[in-house]
C-alpha cells in the first residue's frame, strides 16, 4: 500500500468513526501519515536532505 492509499484509507475511517477516542487516534495517525508524505515529497524535490547533517 502506498502512503497516498494509506492516507485515503485513514480519511475514510475518520468519516465513519463515531467514538471520540477512535476519532482522535485516527486523526493522529492521519497527521503522521501526511507529515511522512510531506517529507518524502520534499526529499524528492531536493528541498531537504535525507541524510543527517553529521
Amino acid at each position: 500500500m502506498t502512503i497516498e492509499q494509506h492516507i485515503e484509507e485513514l480519511r475514510a475511517e475518520l468519516r465513519n468513526a463515531w467514538e471520540a477516542a477512535e476519532r482522535r487516534q485516527i486523526e493522529t495517525e492521519l497527521q503522521l501519515a501526511e507529515a511522512d508524505l510531506a517529507v518524502m515529497l520534499a526529499e524528492q524535490e531536493g528541498a531537504v536532505e535525507a541524510e543527517p547533517p553529521f
